[in-house]
């Protein structure tokens, strides 16, 4: 495998598209993305090159045997379809989260990534920030007594992100990694049309039966940000670590991370543990909607 290179192509050129170009095309020196080698991307405006990059078309991008793996960085409604035909055409899958908007799709997408023997890896850069692993550190080894995360951002058009227990799945990953498995007690969801607002609650319980919240409200001119509560039976915590910036960005770290799995150098017990992390969440976000979607219970 030392020697190997993996021919790639990134699908779909928003913001984590042009992304994944730059990185692509300047791998870090000595590091596994050193594999992969960029051919160009798809996308279905014509650009013709971005800088130095070419542009393919799917058809060639499916076809071409010197192309190994494929960067979707499409709108979430079309990772499901995306990820199908370049694992049926045989190649491996790097897809932004969320990878589908519905568990029963994430679960055929893996199994058929497993049937065919390609890797299928989901980003998922929020557990790679340095504020991250600055909370990690500081959540381990203490006792949860009951917990909030809060997260406020601009409106998306749901058509494109899907239901925001997949849009936000990031948080949700966040909980999981923090705090172990976890069940859903509740879920609703509030929706001001006029006013393009919506706040979802979700309540949850830990495996030791602690109550955890997960706010993800989405307004106009709502400002980005994640705001923490965690009460511990050692104190509460209400503001993030102070952490140093990362030399190396998310989208490297996670290439890196990718490439390393196509070279076979990530153990067994840490891809079956991601594995099991993504499945459970996107199971999670499922019976969110389903609670969210329910017509009021009328209770006499």
């Amino acid at each position: 495998q030392i020697n190997k290179m993996f021919g790639t192509v990134v699908v779909g050129v928003g913001i984590a598209g042009l992304a994944r170009i730059r990185d692509l095309m300047n791998p870090m020196p000595s590091s596994p993305s050193e594999h992969l080698k960029f051919f160009g991307f798809v996308s279905r405006r014509s650009f013709g090159n971005i800088n130095e990059a070419k542009q393919i078309s799917l058809e060639d991008a499916l076809r071409s045997k010197e192309i190994h793996a494929a960067f979707i960085s499409t709108e979430n409604r079309s990772h499901e379809e995306t990820i199908r035909m370049f694992l049926e055409a045989g190649k491996h899958v790097l897809v932004e989260y969320p990878m589908a908007l519905s568990a029963k799709a994430a679960h055929e997408l893996w199994e058929m990534a497993e049937q065919k023997d390609k890797v299928l890896h989901v980003e998922h850069i929020e557990l790679l920030t340095e504020e991250y692993k600055q909370l990690k550190k500081e959540v381990a080894g203490k006792d949860l007594v009951k917990g909030t995360l809060h997260f406020t951002g601009s409106v998306l058009d749901e058509n494109k992100t899907g239901f925001p227990a997949f849009s936000g799945i990031a948080r949700l990953t966040w909980l999981i990694d923090l705090f172990g498995d976890l069940t859903v007690t509740s879920a609703t969801r509030e929706k001001q049309k006029d006013k393009n607002y919506s706040r979802m609650t979700v309540h949850f319980q830990t495996a030791n039966k602690k109550p955890l919240t997960w706010i993800e409200e989405r307004g106009p001119g709502m400002r980005r940000e994640k705001k923490i509560n965690f009460c511990f039976t050692s104190g509460c915590l209400e503001n993030f670590p102070q952490a140093p910036r990362s030399a190396v960005g998310l989208f490297m770290q996670d290439q890196n991370l990718f490439a390393k799995k196509l070279l076979g150098q990530v153990s067994k017990e840490e891809l079956a543990a991601e594995k099991w992390r993504i499945l459970r969440c996107l199971d999670l976000a499922d019976v969110i909607q389903q609670h969210c979607e329910q017509p009021e219970q009328i209770c006499s």
